[in-house]
């Protein structure tokens, strides 16, 4: 399975230490640790993810009904790919360090016609991720539909927090 191609457009030449937020398949993961990064991947299922035990940090956890994992760790990169939890927009954003990246994608508004996910708990709203990072600099942001083999409504940031 392919990275996203927003955390490969993204993400900082210069590695160093990242977060996938809900890395499932672990795709990112993969491509951050091929890429010379030192990475943490966290989801509730684990299982595809357990090959890259040793080269990776691995952490099993509920993230949405347990308490975040991560509290006072710090990452020179977040990565949020197709998952949103509101309720973690803060931890979130305190996992990124100062002059740190966020890169994050996920469904939005209008997925609903096409497909899943169809509920309003996991579609951004428009301009949503914009407001998340409202006080970081925004490198780049995208809110529309993709067409294709699969398509899809879909936003994405990729953001600095300041120094």
């Amino acid at each position: 399975m392919m990275p996203s191609g927003w955390l490969q457009r993204f993400a900082p030449s210069e590695p160093g230490s990242a977060l996938d937020v809900a890395c499932g398949s672990g795709r990112n993961l993969r491509w951050l640790v091929e890429a010379g990064w030192q990475v943490t991947g966290v989801d509730r299922d684990t299982a595809a993810t357990a090959p890259l035990q040793g080269i990776a940090t691995i952490i099993t956890a509920d993230i949405e009904s347990a308490p975040w994992p991560l509290a006072q760790q710090q990452f020179d990169l977040v990565v949020v790919c197709n998952y949103l939890w509101r309720p973690l927009f803060d931890a979130i954003r305190a996992a990124v360090k100062p002059g740190g990246w966020l890169i994050w994608e996920t469904f939005a508004d209008g997925q609903q016609d096409i497909g899943r996910p169809a509920r309003p708990d996991f579609l951004l709203q428009r301009g949503e991720l914009l407001r998340v990072c409202d006080d970081w600099r925004i490198v780049a942001y995208e809110d529309l539909f993709e067409a294709g083999v699969n398509p899809r409504f879909v936003q994405r940031v990729a953001a600095v927090r300041p120094a």
